[in-house]
């Protein structure tokens, strides 16, 4: 299965691909040549898919647990002052989407939108301890019964150009569902309170949707 915002990138690349490797079987007559750039053509196709996947997972939609909502590695765990939304402290898990992960964001709590608002901004590398605050990002907040307001930012790296979200202020949500997607390499961030503690360190490697961040149990 492939996400919606790949479609016209994968036709368009289908096409593209396609033709070129046709235009080498006629203009190239070094076979070892032509080989060589329809393999390169098949590895790029093959890339591009692998980028737009989107894999089938079941909602987990628990009140008692924060979930990953990305695919990723986690770069950071730390206690940080936040402020765009909160301006205050809160617990600040950053995980970091190489361009082989699943870019698809997924909702890290169910409950209601109560800010979605999208940033322009540079594009420093997403690791960079600026890009929080510097580069073109989105900032989302679900009030959740549970655990109140939790925020998370998506960030563009240096690759990426292109956020999207779907999170719209007044919509309830349900954990773990399509929140949007960010095209090639990026970050995202969220934002607890203090009081809770952390299921995850880092290095670790999340799976969006699958893997708790925190909970109550």
């Amino acid at each position: 299965m492939f996400h919606k915002e790949g479609f016209t990138i994968i036709i368009v690349s289908f096409v593209l691909i396609a033709v070129t490797a046709m235009l080498t079987e006629q203009f190239i007559g070094l076979k070892w040549l032509r080989i060589t750039l329809q393999i390169a053509l098949l590895v790029l196709l093959v890339l591009i898919l692998q980028f737009f996947r989107n894999p089938d997972r079941p909602p987990l939609a628990l009140e008692d647990a924060v979930v990953s909502p990305v695919d990723g590695k986690v770069v950071i765990v730390k206690e940080v002052e936040e402020p765009e939304y909160f301006k205050g402290r809160r617990l600040q898990v950053s995980i970091f989407m190489s361009p082989l992960n699943v870019h698809v964001t997924r909702y890290p709590v169910s409950g209601e939108v109560v800010f979605s608002k999208y940033h322009p901004g540079k594009y420093l590398v997403a690791w960079h301890p600026k890009s929080s605050t510097l580069n073109e990002r989105t900032t989302i907040v679900v009030d959740n019964p549970t655990y109140g307001e939790v925020l998370y930012r998506q960030i563009a790296g240096a690759v990426a150009r292109r956020i999207v979200n779907y999170a719209e202020e007044g919509q309830t949500v349900t954990q773990g569902t399509d929140a949007g997607f960010i095209k090639f390499g990026s970050r995202v961030d969220v934002f607890l309170p203090v009081e809770n503690s952390v299921l995850v360190k880092e290095g670790q490697v999340v799976k969006g949707g699958v893997t708790l961040i925190t909970s109550k149990n």
